[in-house]
């Protein structure tokens, strides 16, 4: 049985009172339940051979298509940071819902997609447009996470404890001892819990410790900096001590230019990162519907080579579009199989042949080794917001 969480299209031979079959299936089916006329055109057949190789060769179009969609869903969900409300307003085909798309009278785009053309020619024309939109999305996709890495890399260092952040903005010129030639400032955050150790020992840790030079210079919830004032020449010595005695030495050097040059960096990276995420959405907004108005018309494509194999000539079919309440699904399916059971015998090959179309239906059914149901249906998955 088809999923509860698809639309679902479906394709039957154009009898003689196909005119009826829409309004007889409504009149069955459950109340909430979508029902609406798919327009499927009378494309050229091709040879057996051809429509066989393309019956094999449309799943692989079609997952390929339906993945690169869900692609495209996933990086609107993570632009609009997992908002349904917000994520719903991109999700649309042509300014509209994905639901009237495929509901409101659904016709083929014969100005872009010519039924005069080959079966194979469409196919082509449909991968080569899908193929084009991924290989866009890949590329803007990656260029924006690198930009945003970068950016979460730069306001990374301005968070966190004073052990690992960022000084700038937090050390100024005053805390520095600058041009000295035999004295500077080691800057040590100390964690709270020895902040009174520090202030006993840090005169002791080496020689040639200025006395009473240790000044606060920040305190954050686990750390307190301070400034130190030592000789030159125990850099190293005072360092191995802070570390024994579990002081973090914190490597910085003031400069008035690296700040401002840091500044103007974390500026033009955040308005960079704004600039292609406002780009990116809108590709994805627009890509979104193109790629699923392609999906859908390879769906359309699908159905009409399957009928074809299955129901043979002439290749007039009947299109009919179905969105199933989810809870009303099975009584949905079944009022489809009863109604259209009809069909049973020419969907298994059982019936006797009575022309060349019939043979033509009856050799491919000797080819195929699964089940299908006496109709023709491919399903369109929902977006999950």
């Amino acid at each position: 049985m088809p999923s509860d969480q698809s639309t679902w299209l479906i394709a039957v031979p154009q009898d003689g009172d196909s005119e009826s079959l829409l309004p007889e299936i409504t009149s069955k089916l459950p109340q909430p339940t979508r029902i609406a006329e798919l327009g499927i055109p009378s494309f050229k057949t091709g040879t057996l051979d051809s429509l066989i190789a393309l019956s094999e060769e449309l799943p692989k179009q079609d997952a390929f298509f339906t993945a690169t969609i869900a692609k495209i869903v996933d990086t609107l969900r993570n632009l609009l940071n997992n908002d349904p409300t917000k994520l719903a307003q991109h999700i649309l085909v042509n300014e509209g819902s994905v639901d009237d798309y495929v509901l409101q009278g659904w016709r083929w785009n014969d100005s872009r997609y010519g039924v005069q053309r080959s079966l194979r020619e469409m196919v082509d024309v449909l991968n080569k447009e899908m193929a084009s939109i991924d290989n866009v999305m890949k590329a803007k996709l990656n260029n924006y996470n690198i930009v945003k890495g970068s950016l979460v890399q730069m306001q990374r260092k301005k968070t966190g404890n004073l052990s690992a952040r960022s000084l700038v903005g937090i050390v100024s010129k005053e805390d520095i001892i600058q041009d000295s030639e035999y004295l500077e400032t080691c800057l040590v955050a100390v964690p709270k819990i020895l902040v009174k150790e520090w202030n006993l020992k840090y005169e002791r840790l080496t020689n040639m410790v200025v006395p009473r030079s240790s000044s606060l210079i920040a305190s954050d919830s686990e750390y307190t900096l301070f400034g130190v004032v030592i000789f030159k020449r125990v850099h190293d010595q005072f360092i191995q001590k802070c570390r024994e005695n579990k002081f973090i030495v914190r490597d910085f050097i003031y400069s008035e230019e690296q700040i401002t040059k840091e500044g103007e960096e974390l500026e033009m990276a955040d308005t960079t990162e704004k600039e292609l995420w406002t780009e990116l959405l809108r590709l994805s907004r627009t890509n979104f519907s193109e790629s699923f108005q392609i999906l859908v018309h390879l769906k359309i494509l699908r159905l009409f080579v399957e009928s074809v194999l299955r129901y043979g000539l002439p290749a007039n079919y009947v299109g009919l579009v179905i969105r199933p309440e989810p809870k009303y699904t099975k009584k949905t399916f079944s009022v489809l199989t009863n109604h259209l059971s009809y069909l049973s015998p020419r969907s298994s090959g059982r019936a006797q042949k009575q022309n060349t179309a019939d043979e033509f239906a009856g050799e491919y059914q000797s080819l195929m080794e699964q089940e299908f149901f006496d109709f023709v249906l491919y399903e369109v998955p929902w977006i999950v917001l």
